[in-house]
């Protein structure tokens, strides 16, 4: 059935381009790190004779150190939480746009039992399971496009995580620009607290001073 929500951990640019346009945008995989899923991805577009292939990948799982140092490093990483029904209801009424689990296999499952056409875009390497990814692909054989944007509606944002890394001293007037903009001052915002939690601290030294 899915989890309720699903993360995307993208940057500020990316972030700011979601709120003002009330839409998420889909780019190539092509630039992506993981070369086999790119692959995989790319024999995708090959065998449906595809002029555009695009994607946008989410996590269901909680925060993790890996999701930030991956997928949003640095201090403008940020980790954008969507209602996941409301999501799919975004993207569902188009008929060039799936939305789906990815499922996980060894090279060995793949070698033996060979996935399907549309199964491609969806598979990656057993060692990626700990991401829990949902992913959105588009596929056209009649546009070249390197985007396709996708209106949602803001209320489908439930939470926005700024990085670990942004240094506390920006946080305010980060998430004061955020809010600024038409329809974002209700979404909550905070930045995590991943990397210096002062009440994961505080259970083995109760002594321990506030560092705010």
């Amino acid at each position: 059935m899915g989890a309720v929500r699903l993360m995307r951990y993208t940057n500020l640019a990316s972030t700011i381009h979601i709120l003002r346009n009330n839409c998420l945008t889909l780019l190539s995989p092509k630039t992506w790190n993981d070369q086999n899923d790119s692959a995989y991805i790319a024999e995708y577009k090959r065998r449906k004779k595809a002029k555009s292939v695009l994607a946008l990948c989410f996590t269901e799982t909680i925060e993790t150190y890996h999701h930030w140092s991956t997928f949003a490093p640095g201090c403008d990483g940020v980790c954008i939480e969507f209602d996941r029904h409301a999501l799919i209801d975004a993207v569902q009424n188009d008929p060039d746009v799936k939305a789906e689990y990815v499922r996980y296999s060894t090279i060995d499952d793949v070698e033996h039992d060979p996935p399907g056409d549309d199964e491609l875009p969806f598979l990656k390497r057993l060692p990626y399971e700990p991401e829990k990814e949902f992913r959105i692909i588009f596929m056209s054989t009649k546009v070249n496009t390197e985007a396709k944007r996708l209106p949602i509606l803001l209320t489908a944002i439930k939470h926005i995580t700024l990085s670990p890394w942004m240094p506390e001293a920006l946080e305010a007037s980060v998430t004061a620009t955020l809010k600024s903009i038409p329809e974002c001052d209700a979404i909550p915002m905070h930045r995590s607290t991943l990397l210096n939690n002062e009440d994961w601290r505080k259970a083995v030294e109760p002594d321990l001073l506030s560092t705010v």
